[in-house]
């Protein structure tokens, strides 16, 4: 106490010259109209900006949740889709999906907690695991294309296998052309990837879509995974060299949809035993 008293005695004539400053400038502005106008618009302007400062923070700050609430509905109308999709495919008018195959496919919405694009082979990590009903061999997609396929998990979290590995492989098909193919990243750019096994026989344009194939059991098929951006011609070789834009930009990923194929176990089950009594 007695220190703050000697403050007070120490600085008694700043401490008087800022109240005196004070008092005036509440004279001028109550006896000014001028100035009083001039005073209170340049309040009211300053006090504004910290309003929108404070309203900018204020949904930044709720802008993840934001993000979650739109992941889960673009979940519940990605579930739609697909079965609607499987319900109707392109196929000769008599046939007729049952209802458990167009359910097949299931959808969970999880976060990426971390996120490799500059190695030969990388990974991501989400924040579900085998307590959230996740096993590996599950496919893993984003809002706009393929993501890659759930390699190892926990009981909360999981490891995807990026289709930015230099040794995975998506069963792909070009949407005009109807050929199939396979895609493989090359381990160069994060935003290109390659279309293999495309025969020059077909006619292929840029710009065309590339999109899973029904060839396969982990994704539906459908799913965007890039478009043609350039086409060349491998030597000595009967196919193209296509290169695709991903659709995916893993640079900026937040959430994702693992899909879960309901029926995959019993299908892959049967080729297997085939496989075995040949």
């Amino acid at each position: 106490m007695g220190e703050l008293v000697e403050f007070f005695i120490r600085s008694r004539n700043f401490i008087l010259f800022v109240l005196l400053e004070v008092l005036c400038f509440y004279f001028i502005i109550n006896t000014s109209n001028y100035w009083s106008v001039t005073y209170f618009n340049t309040s009211n302007r300053y006090a504004a900006q910290v309003l929108a400062w404070a309203n900018a923070a204020n949904e930044y700050a709720n802008l993840r949740q934001a993000n979650a609430d739109l992941a889960m509905e673009n979940q519940q109308l990605r579930t739609k889709l697909t079965k609607a999709l499987q319900s109707h495919p392109i196929a000769p008018a008599e046939y007729q999906a049952d209802s458990t195959f167009a359910d097949r496919f299931k959808f969970t919405v999880a976060k990426v907690v971390n996120n490799t694009t500059q190695f030969a082979n990388n990974y991501i990590t989400i924040d579900k695991g085998t307590d959230d009903g996740m096993r590996p061999g599950m496919g893993v997609i984003s809002p706009t294309g393929i993501v890659g396929k759930i390699k190892i998990c926990n009981r909360n979290f999981s490891v995807i296998t990026s289709i930015l590995h230099s040794e995975y492989l998506v069963s792909s098909q070009l949407v005009k052309a109807g050929e199939i193919g396979t895609a493989k990243w090359d381990g160069v750019d994060p935003h290109l990837i390659k279309l293999n096994d495309i025969s020059l026989t077909k006619k292929v344009s840029k710009g065309d879509s590339v999109v899973t194939s029904e060839r396969n059991s982990t994704f539906p098929p459908g799913i965007l995974i890039g478009r043609v951006r350039s086409i060349g011609v491998q030597p000595n070789k009967v196919f193209y060299d296509l290169t695709l834009d991903l659709a995916t930009n893993f640079s900026s990923l937040s959430f994702v949809y693992v899909v879960e194929n309901r029926l995959q176990a019993e299908q892959e089950q049967l080729e297997k035993q085939v496989e075995t009594e040949k």
